[in-house]
């Protein structure tokens, strides 16, 4: 698009975080998943201009560990509060206060966190590719290193390929991704969010395990969207179509 930007702010802790800005009114904060970033989650499957089409502005960080931010190697980088506080940092930095907010996969776990954390500061929030199990601990240690670090195959097939894919991301930092899928699950989020919230998965998204029975445990809105997974849900009109008819409520 050609109105968007790329800007970067520095994190209290001395971390860049980047993130794409598309100008409008009544921006939506996005939050990509892991092993991913902004322009690919975001913009490559049009979630930009459909946002943009109807009205409303964009703001899309690189969480740290991914993308054009900072890459640090430690775990405790990588909390769940620490990555909800990295959105505040870029909201203060745009001089936003109240936001909707959608995420994708482990960017909807952060964006629980920081529903959590800074509940005023989110008008409506759409999670999209997410169920009641954290995956990172169901995958397990082992399994992560063995995959980013070590470049083994792991006997579950989930695991295989979406930490397999989380190696073909822009940029990828093996060491960092590990620390981010440690700190992440060393830090789960329990609480349901005290704001509106829709849940979005595929019919056949391994990933969102127990999706509608999750959502209806926050007392949020539940859409299932026929025969699409954890890679195709992303691109989905029916996704765009039930986040947007959420949004303008």
């Amino acid at each position: 698009m050609e109105t968007m930007t790329q800007r970067a702010v520095t994190t209290c802790d001395g971390q860049s975080i980047a993130y794409l800005v598309e100008p409008g009114e009544n921006p939506v904060l996005l939050v990509h998943g892991f092993g991913s970033a902004a322009i690919p989650t975001w913009d490559a499957t049009g979630w930009m201009k459909a946002l943009a089409d109807a009205g409303f502005g964009v703001i899309a960080p690189d969480l740290r560990g991914h993308g054009s931010s900072s890459k640090p190697h430690e775990a405790a980088d990588y909390y769940s509060a620490v990555l909800a506080s990295d959105l505040a940092t870029v909201l203060d930095a745009e001089h936003l206060t109240h936001v909707d907010v959608i995420g994708y996969s482990m960017g909807s776990q952060i964006c629980r966190a920081f529903a959590r954390d800074a509940p005023g500061r989110i008008r409506r929030l759409v999670l999209g590719g997410i169920g009641s199990v954290e995956q990172f601990s169901h995958w397990g240690v082992d399994a992560i290193q063995a995959v980013l670090l070590d470049g083994r195959t792991v006997a579950d097939p989930v695991a295989e390929r979406m930490l397999r894919a989380a190696l073909t991301g822009p940029d990828p930092d093996p060491a960092a991704l590990v620390a981010c899928a440690q700190g992440v699950m060393s830090d789960p989020v329990v609480s349901p969010p005290v704001v509106p919230t829709l849940v979005v998965s595929g019919e056949v998204d391994p990933v969102a395990i127990g999706a509608p029975g999750f959502a209806e445990r926050m007392g949020a809105e539940f859409v299932s969207v026929p025969k699409r997974n954890h890679f195709t849900t992303l691109s989905s009109r029916a996704f765009k179509a039930a986040a947007l008819e959420f949004l303008v409520r």
